[in-house]
């Protein structure tokens, strides 16, 4: 037998160390205390203590080790490239030092401003302020980060700090370049010589076409148009705000957009992609002025089958800028067509326009269902504010007509210019949505059987991720006690959509092609589209610049994807700050809740008014032990034999809330 290989020490032998291997990744904090090292080798958690002095998105190397039975973990041993150089914080003294407090609670240090360093009487900031620090020296084991400050954001007592804290949290940019502001500012709207020098532009000025957005919105980069066919069908105009006109390849605006690469909606702001000049202004679709736009025609047949489409480049005059309410109410007949917002035209002829369009989205949704696309029951919750910032109530946003109308429209362009750029194998941001994996709907299977869902044949068909047996349990979950469990499990089992530089077909959608074409005021990946479909229409793919967009496009759409998620994660964490300061002022109130979420530490529970989600602690459900089963996602009381599940009705009391991390307590309404 052989021996083990040994080094003599004395007159000992040791057994020879396999060497540690070593990994290079990047560090994602998710929260304090808690982290991750994506490396090529796989994604591991970090060792409690083993983060050091490294910070969020810093390039690092690591190495394993196995603390207990389970999975290896990393523990971080140097920065390779550090991602953070400023950030927001308060600025505190300690003589005779300054010291800034970071606001992003995952930045654990906090950094002196050095004696010498005039920066705090230079720009007037006082005990308290927010400011926005750069770091000149990184914490260490051995020594404390060093910062200066390049800008008084504002006093505490004039900021909602919880909502600083969120944008601080996600590196969210708040103020643009001053190269792209001086651009911004010389822009200016000129249809009519835009038509007179480009033969090509339509002049569609005497359509009538209309906007459909929340009655809050400022931005409008979308208006319809539609007109009934003489063979029962329908042509559907999409019109989309021209903004890479305005915005050149390269320039400063574009360059900006591509780091930002979407708006990011926040509960109490908009922080935007591009410069409230084209956002609010030449860009926007407002009524009653002339407008640059891409245009997309649709022809349908009686059936809502597309039998064509055409793009071109055009100039519209909006008609009215109507709010979902507004259309609803017309569509449900409480609203008359004379009362109707209307800057020009017939308000007859818009409130025709509407009904025609209510028509198309129903064929639309009949035609997505035949074709094998997948619909989740979706509920949209917004934290109302008052002046100063205070929550004073909860807007919860269904799918209505009015939605689903604008919904449609923008699926049918969507699709239609996606099939036009495939076709020719134009450089364009694909929006791809993978089929989902067998193990993630195979998951889902045991509790879908016990709330009788699926027999085995239906469940074979689910594992092997047929639309129309996921379509199927939805549609027998409807109107059941089991509706939002259904909702919830297959659509947690669904991969996200990615925007890549190829075309892969779009899942849920059941679309053999997809693309984002009709938002390029707040998404990035809009607008590389329609420089696309520009090109295409001039026959200009093989560009200069086409070639450019080719060339960094791969690294373009991964950008655009990580983004978007950080994009919602912010609007996510904004909107729990407000919920739970105003779950604050209702301690001791009860409600009325489902169960969304089951761990072994306790339940997720959604009210019903408010969609507000908080957290019923195991502890809370009574003086026994419970035993949690993973595979069917409940707890189990082992005295009692009772059962806690995802979809369970429950009626809950506020026992606390914490806004700072977007958290509120639970506890069973019937136990005091």
């Amino acid at each position: 037998m052989a021996r083990k290989r040994s080094q003599r020490s004395g007159n000992r032998r040791t057994p020879v160390r396999k060497p540690r291997l070593t990994l290079t990744g990047r560090v994602r904090v998710v929260r304090p205390g808690v982290a991750t090292v994506e490396t090529p080798e796989g994604s591991f958690s970090v060792a409690r203590g083993g983060l050091h002095e490294a910070m969020d998105g810093d390039e690092v190397q690591v190495t394993l080790v196995r603390r207990g039975p389970g999975p290896e973990q990393a523990v971080v041993h140097g920065v390779l490239q550090r991602a953070t150089s400023s950030f927001l914080g308060t600025y505190e003294k300690a003589e005779p030092l300054g010291v800034v407090v970071p606001l992003d609670g995952r930045l654990r240090h906090d950094f002196f401003v050095l004696p010498e360093d005039d920066s705090p009487e230079r720009l007037q900031v006082s005990e308290g302020d927010v400011v926005s620090a750069r770091i000149l020296q990184y914490p260490t084991r051995q020594s404390a980060g060093v910062a200066t400050i390049d800008r008084r954001v504002g006093s505490a007592m004039d900021l909602d700090m919880l909502v600083e804290s969120v944008i601080a949290s996600h590196g969210l940019s708040t103020v643009f370049p001053d190269a792209a502001l001086r651009e911004a500012r010389n822009l200016r709207v000129d249809a009519g010589a835009e038509l007179r020098s480009d033969a090509a532009r339509r002049d569609l000025r005497g359509l009538c076409t209309l906007t459909i957005d929340p009655a809050d919105a400022r931005d409008f980069d979308d208006a319809l148009s539609v007109r009934r066919l003489d063979d029962g069908g329908y042509e559907v105009g999409v019109h989309i705000a021209d903004v890479t006109h305005y915005v050149p390849w390269g320039s400063s605006i574009d360059v900006e957009a591509r780091l930002r690469t979407c708006s990011t909606y926040l509960v109490d702001r908009v922080i935007p992609m591009l410069p409230e000049e084209l956002c609010n202004d030449v860009c926007s679709l407002r009524p009653g002025e002339d407008r640059l736009c891409m245009t997309v025609f649709l022809q349908l047949d009686a059936h809502g089958e597309v039998t064509g489409a055409q793009a071109c480049s055009s100039v519209i005059h909006s008609h009215a800028r109507l709010s979902y309410d507004q259309v609803d109410s017309l569509l449900r007949k409480e609203l008359e067509p004379d009362e109707l917002p209307v800057a020009c035209g017939s308000a007859w002829e818009v409130a025709d326009a509407l009904v025609a369009l209510d028509e198309v989205a129903q064929l639309r949704r009949a035609v997505r269902e035949r074709r094998g696309a997948i619909d989740f029951d979706t509920r949209e919750a917004k934290v109302l504010l008052d002046d100063q910032g205070r929550p004073t109530g909860v807007s919860v946003r269904e799918r209505t007509a009015a939605t689903s109308l604008v919904e449609e429209a923008m699926l049918l362009a969507n699709e239609a210019v996606a099939k036009m750029l495939s076709d020719v194998d134009a450089p364009a941001a694909y929006r791809v949505h993978e089929r989902p994996a067998p193990e993630d709907l195979a998951a889902t299977i045991p509790l879908l059987r016990e709330l009788g869902l699926v027999d085995n044949a239906l469940a074979e068909r689910v594992v092997a991720g047929v639309p129309s047996a996921i379509q199927e349990v939805l549609g027998k979950a409807r109107g059941t006690g089991g509706e939002y469990v259904a909702n919830a499990l297959l659509l947690r089992a669904q991969k996200r959509a990615i925007y890549l530089p190829r075309n892969d077909g779009h899942y849920a959608l059941g679309a053999s092609a997809y693309c984002h074409f009709t938002s390029p005021i707040r998404r990035y990946p809009d607008d590389i589209v329609h420089r696309a479909l520009k090109a295409y229409l001039k026959g200009e793919l093989t560009s200069r610049e086409q070639r450019e967009v080719a060339k960094v496009l791969p690294q373009l759409c991964r950008t655009c994807s990580d983004q978007e998620r950080v994009a919602d994660l912010a609007s996510r964490d904004s909107q729990k700050a407000k919920m739970a300061q105003l779950y604050l002022e209702r301690i001791g109130e009860r409600y009325s809740g489902v169960v969304v979420g089951c761990e072994r530490y306790g339940l997720f529970v959604m009210l019903d008014d408010t969609c507000a989600e908080g957290l019923l602690p195991t502890r809370a459900l009574g003086e026994e032990w419970f035993a949690y089963d993973d595979e069917r996602m409940m707890l189990i009381g082992e005295a009692t034999g009772r059962t806690w599940r995802l979809g369970q009705r429950i009626a809950v009391e506020i026992t606390g809330a914490s806004p700072e991390r977007g958290q509120i307590d639970f506890a069973l309404a019937s136990v005091r």
